[in-house]
């Protein structure tokens, strides 16, 4: 008989990464448990005193720590709970159902971002839904093997979002490469591509 689990999402307070793990719900009644980012910063650990539950979430928005107390029922049924930031109500944490936490997941990267990059217009993004999208996509091809990399040869880079378009700048030559976030054709355009490679220099071997 197949166990039923639960899938713990939160975003680093070091890295910035979004972090998952799943555990089953035996294993969650029986014992503590940990979901560790994978930088090795941070990790976020569930313990249990017989009675209720106590998560305590590294908190991506605001740099601290949380703690909530759940009964079992909030934390073990159900499609799943959200875990607020205590300094700006806006929640940090989800527990759930994987594809739950992991849609959940995804908005609240952008939100993070969306709020980095805050400027005076009243609009930060040229089109927000646009923008989320594109965001998203670029997240599935990062997460392909060489999903992007550079023509130097490596695979470390970082993303810079502006108004209309996300930068990919790589970590260790670098060079940009431009990924316009305006319009549909953006977004078809970037969904039109598996990978993609930062033109950068080629190393000399």
């Amino acid at each position: 008989m197949e166990q039923e689990m639960r899938t713990f999402g939160y975003l680093c307070s070091k890295c910035g990464k979004s972090v998952m793990g799943s555990r089953s719900v035996f294993a969650l009644e029986a014992s503590n448990a940990e979901v560790e980012c994978e930088c090795g910063a941070t990790a976020l650990r569930v313990e249990f005193d017989g009675e209720l539950y106590r998560v305590y979430v590294p908190c991506g928005i605001c740099g601290e720590t949380h703690m909530a107390v759940c009964t079992p029922e909030q934390l073990l049924t159900g499609p799943g709970i959200g875990l607020a930031c205590a300094k700006t109500k806006q929640f940090c944490c989800y527990v759930g159902q994987e594809g739950t936490v992991e849609k959940h997941l995804r908005e609240l990267e952008v939100l993070v971002e969306k709020e980095k990059h805050q400027t005076d217009e009243p609009e930060t993004f040229a089109d927000n839904v646009i923008m989320y999208e594109v965001l998203s996509e670029l997240k599935e091809i990062a997460a392909r093997e060489q999903g992007i990399s550079c023509g130097c040869g490596s695979t470390r880079y970082g993303m810079e979002i502006r108004r209309s378009a996300v930068d990919l700048v790589c970590r260790d030559c670098g060079a940009k490469l431009r990924i316009p976030a305006a319009t549909d054709r953006d977004l078809d355009d970037l969904c039109c591509h598996m990978k993609l490679v930062i033109p950068g220099r080629r190393q000399e071997p």
